[in-house]
Parts: structure tokens; C-alpha cells; sequence
């Protein structure tokens, strides 16, 4: 990790012409660090890039305490002397560090930051600095003295789509779950950009959506078209913290109305983005895409028959005459990796009753007040009414 290597004063002389004297009382330190560099690493791969730290002010610093925090895609190596080691909220690694020598008005010291990308990481964002009189930065904001870095681990994520199947007559409420998965390797937490992980829902001709989750919003012409409610054939759905770990299943129930006289209608699920844009880190396009299927029998009790599409474990369930297999109702759930759940209640129906349990809220990440990768890119859902509110893939708040 990080090493703290004290060096010589820098460029200290003496002006041609004597500034006034500070007063004693208005004297103090301002600390500022150098940028560093932005780098791909691969899993397994350390980093290594020196800071410096100067003081501008006009009293010497001492005690100065350098922090760093790192995403959970990337760890410190081996510990370092004067340097005490935690995981804060969200799984964040952080170090923080005395250095070992007193900065004098005008002077400089240089210490390293290193860390090694683990195999899971992928979008990952770098805390380091101090603050500006050489105490632990303050808990929120980024300036000169304390900085942000983001990186992409040279690595990829693996978004699956799951469908489901569900059997039903002409009339009847049916439920069925749309999925999303991450393969892995990677972990996903995008903090540049709002075009976050999504999962596209087109509803199965013959039938009408009479509950929907609210974590799932119209899909227009590119993107969310408005707030969560029912009667749309196509719908997007994404997570309020945007966070997929490795293994973790994002799902969405759906309670549809049946409106076909008989047969087999298909609609489908597709991994993608709240806009439609497939992720580059996704590597792996075959599994993107899953059907919803809903087999209504005719007169003399027979389908179409057929299967529905899935991808990775297959589908997640087959459900008929509005029973819930799953054992929920309208709404979103996560599961695996290191989540919470994430869940939704619908729209009203149409006329029909369906009893659905309302989840509670999604969970967040626990993030420390000082927001450790507090990207710009949330996408905001408005479910009172309003339009989706959406900013188009902002990039993160840049470092003062």
C-alpha cells in the first residue's frame, strides 16, 4: 500500500522584495496534492504513482494525515508503517497514514498511493489526499487537497437476462418475473454516467400490464418516458443504486392481464442499459435476451405449447390464474452477492383485484456521508406524477 517517503524541501529562496509579515493569528497551512495519473489495470495488476504534497499557506504543517479509500474492485498490498487499515461503509477499503515530517510554508513531501486490482473489479473510483491544513479531510467534497480518481479495471461483467413462463386462460391475472443477472467477473458500480445496468421488459401481446414494480418506468423512443405505472407494452427497469456484485439477480415481478383467446404469446426480457445501450464492459451478447411466455389453452384445455426463452439458470418459474410461485408479488427483489434487496410495489389495476405485498424501499449502500464515489449519474425516477427525470450519461463531478 501506501508508502509515506518524506523528501527534501523544494525550491525554497529568498524573494527579491520581502512580503509583509503574516500575522501570527492569520498564519496557517494549505496543503495541496498532485493528481494521479488514470490507468486501466488488469486483476492482479498493482498501482503504483507518487503524490506530492505542498504547503502553500503560511505556517508549517505537522501531523498531517493522508487518507485513502478504494472501491471494493480494488485493495491495498502489503500494510505500511504509520498507516491504520479499515473497510468503511459499502465496502470501502480505507488507509490513513501520519506522515512523518513536518511541511514548512512553501516546502513539499512525497508518499505513494498503491493498490492492486482484484478479479472482480472493473469500475472503480480512487479517494487521496488530506485536508488542507493536514487533518483528515472533511467528510464530503473533493478540492486541491483532497482528490477523486476513477479507473477501469481491464476486465468485463457479464449482464444475463431470465424470463419466465406462466399459464393462464383469456381474463385470467397471471404473474410473471423478468431478471437480471450479473455473470461476473466483474462487479458493477458506474458512478460516470446515468446509463446505468437495465433490464427491458416488452409485454407479451394478448396480455395488458395491470401492476408494475416501480423500479420499472415506460421505455420511450431512448430511454424512461415517465413514472412506473401499468398499461405500457415496454418497460425498463434498474436498480436506485445502481450496484450489480458478482452473482447478484435483480427481479421484477409483473402481474398481467390475460386478453388472448388462446395460444401461446411471447413477449421478451434483454439485458441492456436504462437507455438501450449495450455495455461495453459486456463482452458476451448470447445470453442478453430471455422470453416471457404465457400459454392459454383453448376451449378443450390445450396450448400451443413451446418454451419459454432464458438464459444462464433458465427461467425463473412458471406461474397460472394469478398464483405467485415465487412466493411475492408485483414488485423487485435482488439476490446473491453482497446486496440488500431491491423491490418495488406496482401501478392500481384495471378494474381487477390482484393482493400484492408492498416491499419496502430499495437498500442503499451505506455510503459514508463523505459519499465515496457520489457519481453524478443517478437516474431519478418521479413516481408522483412527473416524467422520469434524466440527465443523459453526465459525467462525474470533476475534481476542483
Amino acid at each position: 500500500m501506501t508508502r509515506f517517503v518524506a523528501a527534501g524541501v523544494i525550491g525554497v529562496g529568498v524573494p527579491a522584495l520581502a512580503a509583509p509579515a503574516a500575522h501570527a493569528d492569520d498564519a496557517e497551512p494549505d496543503l495541496v496534492v498532485s493528481a494521479l495519473p488514470t490507468a486501466t489495470p488488469k486483476p492482479g495488476e498493482t498501482y503504483d504513482q507518487p503524490v506530492t504534497v505542498t504547503n502553500n499557506g503560511t505556517a508549517a504543517a505537522s501531523d498531517v494525515t493522508f487518507r485513502v479509500r478504494l472501491t471494493r474492485g480494488l485493495d491495498f498490498t502489503a500494510p505500511e508503517k504509520g498507516c491504520a487499515y479499515t473497510v468503511v461503509a459499502d465496502q470501502v477499503r480505507q488507509a490513513l497514514c501520519k506522515l512523518d515530517q513536518v511541511i514548512e510554508p512553501g516546502a513539499s513531501v512525497t508518499t505513494h498511493v498503491r493498490f492492486t486490482a482484484s478479479s472482480k473489479g472493473l469500475l472503480e473510483v480512487v479517494e487521496y489526499g488530506t485536508g488542507r491544513t493536514g487533518q483528515p479531510p472533511a467528510s464530503e467534497g473533493f478540492d486541491d487537497s483532497y482528490r477523486r480518481l476513477a479507473l477501469t479495471v481491464d476486465n468485463t461483467a457479464d449482464l444475463a437476462a431470465v424470463g419466465d413462463k406462466a399459464k393462464a386462460e383469456r381474463g385470467d391475472l397471471v404473474k410473471v418475473t423478468a431478471t437480471l443477472r450479473n455473470d461476473g467477473p466483474g462487479w458493477i458500480h458506474n458512478q460516470e454516467s446515468d446509463d446505468q445496468p437495465g433490464l427491458m421488459v416488452r409485454i407479451p401481446k394478448g396480455t395488458k400490464a395491470v401492476q408494475v414494480p416501480q423500479e420499472c418506468a415506460p421505455f420511450g423512443i431512448d430511454g424512461p418516458s415517465g413514472p412506473s405505472e401499468p398499461g405500457h407494452p415496454v418497460y425498463v427497469c434498474w436498480h436506485n443504486d445502481n450496484l450489480l456484485e458478482v452473482g447478484q439477480s435483480l427481479s421484477y415481478r409483473f402481474v398481467l392481464k390475460v386478453t388472448s383467446a388462446s395460444g401461446e404469446t411471447r413477449g421478451e426480457v434483454k439485458a441492456t442499459s436504462v437507455y438501450d445501450i449495450h455495455p461495453a464492459f459486456d463482452k458476451n451478447p448470447a445470453n442478453d435476451k430471455a422470453s416471457l411466455t404465457i400459454d392459454v389453452p383453448d376451449d378443450n384445455g390445450s396450448t400451443s405449447g413451446g418454451t419459454s426463452g432464458g438464459s444462464g439458470h433458465g427461467d425463473s418459474g412458471t406461474g397460472g390464474h394469478g398464483n405467485d410461485p415465487h412466493g411475492q408479488s408485483a414488485g423487485g427483489s435482488s439476490s446473491g452477492g453482497e446486496q440488500g434487496s431491491a423491490s418495488g410495489s406496482g401501478g392500481s389495476s384495471t378494474g381487477d383485484t390482484v393482493t400484492t405485498a408492498a416491499h419496502g424501499s430499495l437498500a442503499g449502500t451505506g455510503a459514508d456521508p463523505s459519499v465515496l464515489m457520489a457519481g453524478a449519474g443517478a437516474v431519478v425516477l418521479v413516481t408522483g406524477g412527473a416524467a422520469a427525470l434524466l440527465v443523459r450519461r453526465r459525467s462525474a463531478a470533476a475534481t476542483r
